[in-house]
């Protein structure tokens, strides 16, 4: 019974990460153009943390700009209580145009992130696969260079989520928040 199990976990690992290589970064990546401010209107995933701090999540600005060696520094502001916070980040750029990695210094956990589909002046849907010591998870994400985006927009975050295997009850459109937001944090 043994080797049996193990055959099938093994398949289910195997498709698990077939699929997140199905999942192709947008055709003609252009990195320039993803710069700038965004605010992150979506968020979807099915990790542990996301699922206990969810009803304490609102909208938050991510500012990207590019490094002197072709990879992104992502800041973003978050509220938490009365005041804000900031994550810095630095995605490393991989060989494939709209695919970076990403190791987290805190939690240890690699990310692979793909920006999957924007149109640069609008919208942009990200997704990652997170991999730990504990096991993977995986996070969607939904910016918009403005605070609010149409619901064919959101109707499609919330589809993609759901292609990428997570359910509805893992998939929030984040709350705004006040004009703390804008960074004066």
């Amino acid at each position: 019974m043994h080797p049996t199990l193990l055959g099938v976990l093994g398949l289910a690992l195997l498709g698990a990460l077939q699929a997140q290589d199905a999942v192709p970064p947008q055709p003609d990546f252009q990195q320039d153009k993803l710069t700038g401010r965004w605010y992150s209107i979506g968020l979807a995933s099915n990790s542990g943390w996301f699922k206990e701090k969810k009803h304490l999540m609102k909208m938050c600005t991510t500012d990207i700009s590019a490094t002197s060696d072709g990879n992104l520094e992502v800041i973003s502001t978050y509220p938490k209580g009365d005041r804000c916070e900031k994550r810095n980040s630095l995605y490393t750029k991989t060989e494939q145009p709209g695919r970076f990695s990403y190791t987290s210094p805190r939690w240890g956990s690699k990310h692979d992130i793909r920006v999957v589909e924007t149109n640069y002046e609008e919208y942009a849907l990200v997704a990652t696969q997170i991999s730990k010591s504990t096991g993977s998870s995986t996070m969607v994400l939904l910016y918009s260079r403005t605070k609010e985006l149409s619901p064919e927009r959101l109707e499609r975050f919330t589809q993609f989520a759901r292609e990428q295997g997570l359910t509805d009850e893992e998939i929030l459109i984040l709350p705004q928040t006040g004009e703390k937001l804008e960074g004066q944090g």
